[in-house]
């Protein structure tokens, strides 16, 4: 397994508890480091997985989508919490132990360098003989190289910084600015739990004229919904990284190995989503996994179709190319304008609060039902 992410370490576990010897190496030396996910957590995900409550800050239920202007933003809000932000370094410790409980060895500090005639090769480790070799490194994954699988190709880079809330009274809120000047085909956002405040960009690198972190500082300096940091000041932590947004891919499979989380494009091409979908892709590629070791049989890899995923969000797909498309200030402002008529806002609410931010993992007769995240 190469990449301790969530889906790296969720997947080592499921194939360890089905008694299968697993090796998980990352060439981070810890798991605070290199953090490149705002850890958001969706309804659907909290309803299907038992995620350790005690690390997710309080529900979110409010949402305010702004123009450029910034002026009269569509404010939703569900009945539900919809979403919870994570103490990630926290949970990616959690899934750690629950891998290594379930018998997984995780090696940190340890660089995959690439694999021959089942060999993997190890930088900070010696090189180790794998039957099958799992891709959980991320967007830019060099064992898709390796074993000749696709390899994402449609990027957005994203950069955010997070700061201890201003107020403990704030309404939790979610704050998403569409405005192409400084996130151009994709969003600048502020999520405010009350307990900290998360504030990013991200956009087409091909449009970022001036880079990714001036635009970050552009947008913090009046970002909505930003509260100033709360008690002493010190360095915000900062994050930032490339995110998948052309879909699952196609062929994510091969008798040596497959691939999972954002290395296998497993993110929501139009919310850039994507701790839901390594969760539930991790459980299907982790039955696929056992089940070809155990029969030595390819046709059981075919169940591990990207082809079948990307069938059913055609339509995220579909508006992924649409907010692409949005390239000034005024195409911007008509679009929100467009979002505050009721069909507008019904059409928001669907994405937003939906259920369909990754499409149903169509899973083989003997896979169980989704595992809880211990």
């Amino acid at each position: 397994m190469v990449g301790a992410g969530l889906a790296g370490l969720h997947t080592a576990r499921l194939l360890a508890e089905r008694d299968l010897r697993v090796l998980v190496v990352d060439r981070r030396r810890s798991l605070a480091a290199g953090v490149r996910t705002t850890g958001i957590f969706v309804r659907r995900t909290l309803d299907d997985f038992d995620l350790p409550g005690h690390l997710l800050g309080p529900g979110v239920r409010d949402v305010l989508l702004y123009p450029p202007s910034r002026r009269d933003p569509v404010h939703l809000t569900s009945d539900r919490d919809e979403y919870r932000v994570a103490d990630m370094p926290a949970v990616y410790d959690h899934a750690r132990r629950a891998a290594e409980t379930a018998g997984a060895r995780v090696l940190l500090g340890v660089r995959y360098t690439g694999i021959t005639t089942g060999i993997a090769h190890l930088d900070g480790a010696e090189p180790v003989r794998a039957r099958f070799v799992v891709g959980a490194d991320g967007a830019r994954s060099a064992v898709a190289r390796d074993l000749g699988l696709d390899v994402n190709r449609r990027l957005l880079v994203g950069a955010e910084i997070i700061h201890p809330s201003g107020s403990a009274t704030t309404v939790p809120a979610f704050h998403c600015v569409l405005d192409p000047r400084v996130a151009p085909g994709y969003l600048g956002w502020v999520i405010d739990d009350g307990h900290h405040v998360h504030a990013g960009v991200a956009g087409y690198p091909s449009a970022m004229r001036s880079g990714v972190r001036h635009l970050l500082s552009a947008f913090t300096s009046d970002a909505p919904g930003l509260t100033a940091p709360a008690g002493p000041t010190g360095p915000a932590e900062r994050r930032g990284g490339p995110i998948p947004v052309g879909g699952v891919l196609r062929r994510l499979a091969c008798p040596s190995g497959l691939l999972v989380g954002d290395a296998a494009g497993a993110v929501s091409p139009l919310t850039a989503g994507g701790l839901d979908p390594c969760l539930r892709l991790s459980e299907l590629a982790a039955t696929v996994t056992a089940d070809y070791l155990r029969t030595g049989d390819d046709h059981v890899l075919r169940a591990y179709d990207g082809n079948a995923l990307r069938s059913r969000f055609r339509g995220r797909l579909a508006l992924r190319r649409a907010l692409a498309s949005v390239t000034s200030p005024a195409a911007a402002e008509a679009a929100v304008a467009l979002l505050r008529t009721r069909p507008g806002r019904s059409a928001a609410a669907r994405i937003l609060f939906g259920d369909r931010s990754f499409p149903d993992v169509p899973s083989p007769s003997s896979s169980p039902s989704p595992s809880p995240v211990r």
